[in-house]
């Protein structure tokens, strides 16, 4: 890695499938990214098992996603992609810092909060598990191993590295001044939020029970044509963006110009004298197109040996700069004895 070079980390939940709006707001920005900075971008399948979910999908989901970032356009020579949990010194480093965190932080986190309330509204019970709680250290753990100077997040997930600092910082003052770098949080220039075509009051989600409510990265052309032409839209009959009043039409114009690379302002322009029907074609096949290639990529990768070999490469990568991180924090706090 380019030691002149901001260090960007990221990480997506492998809880479900990957899907356009992942595309738009993230990974279609790590392509970018990775040009001038070190970009770091892992699968989170440890964070995924901190709500129930079947063994066979996460194992699916998390192959999945280290195809579809190679397939999209992320290169082994500039980026590290890697599992979670192929990098062992995160839980390690996540039990160290859990333990310089206060169960009041903890609590205090607003998605601990909602994801509570979700769990007992859906199973009706007042199984919590820990894992919800603790979090947060883990996600620490993966952002400080690596000496992350920024992190993209959305606004669900400032908080988070708030805590991130502040656990760095407390760490920094007691043991070691150098331990940490104390990483900030920032949202791209590039790229949008993607909303849920069947509420689109609410952001698209990968973990949607709703198949019709997203678009995923591995959809078919005929799955992507029905679910456009389903997605909701209002009664008006006229294409212009307005988030407020008209956020179905406003999040496909959103679609439309974030893959074409073109203005909202452009994409109106387009297609202001479309009727619906005709406009949402538009907007299916401009989809289409985009993820075409990717998926054949996608296949190409999955149906070779080439996914195994970079899936471990990327974890020897990882692993190179985490065991050096991790021994600096061991010695720092008297986990290494033998040393003095």
């Amino acid at each position: 890695m380019n030691n002149k070079k901001p260090t960007i980390l990221s990480g997506i939940t492998a809880t479900g499938k990957l899907t356009l709006g992942n595309y738009i707001g993230a990974m279609k920005n790590f392509i970018e990214l990775q040009k001038d900075n070190n970009l770091i971008i892992f699968v989170a399948n440890l964070h995924a098992i901190t709500i129930p979910i079947d063994q066979e999908e996460l194992r699916a989901n998390t192959k999945t996603m280290v195809a579809l970032y190679y397939a999209c356009g992320l290169d082994p020579e500039k980026s590290i992609i890697f599992i979670q949990s192929d990098v062992l010194e995160h839980t390690q480093l996540g039990h160290i810092l859990l333990c310089n965190t206060t169960i009041g932080e903890l609590s205090r986190m607003t998605q601990f909060k909602d994801k509570s309330v979700k769990m007992k509204a859906e199973n009706g019970t007042e199984y919590i598990p820990t894992g919800l709680l603790t979090y947060p250290a883990l996600m620490a753990a993966d952002i400080l191993l690596y000496d992350a100077d920024l992190v993209p997040v959305g606004k669900d997930q400032k908080q988070h590295i708030e805590l991130t600092r502040n656990i760095a910082e407390r760490m920094n003052n007691k043991y070691n001044p150098n331990l940490f770098k104390i990483p900030d949080d920032f949202i791209p220039e590039v790229g949008s939020k993607i909303m849920n075509l069947q509420e689109p009051s609410k952001k698209m989600s990968k973990s949607s029970n709703n198949p019709k409510s997203y678009i995923g990265m591995l959809d078919t052309p005929e799955e992507i044509r029905k679910k456009i032409k389903s997605a909701v839209t209002d009664s008006e009959g006229i294409i212009r963006y307005d988030v407020e009043n008209k956020p179905g039409i406003s999040n496909l114009l959103t679609i439309y110009a974030a893959l074409k690379n073109i203005t909202i302002e452009k994409a109106v322009s387009n297609l202001q004298n479309l009727d619906y029907g005709a406009f949402k074609k538009a907007v299916a096949e401009e989809i289409i197109k985009t993820l075409q290639p990717i998926q054949e990529k996608y296949h190409a990768i999955m149906n070779s040996d080439q996914i195994d070999e970079l899936i471990a490469a990327g974890a020897n990568k990882a692993r190179a700069i985490a065991v050096k991180k991790l021994t600096k924090v061991k010695n720092s706090i008297g986990l290494n004895y033998k040393r003095k």
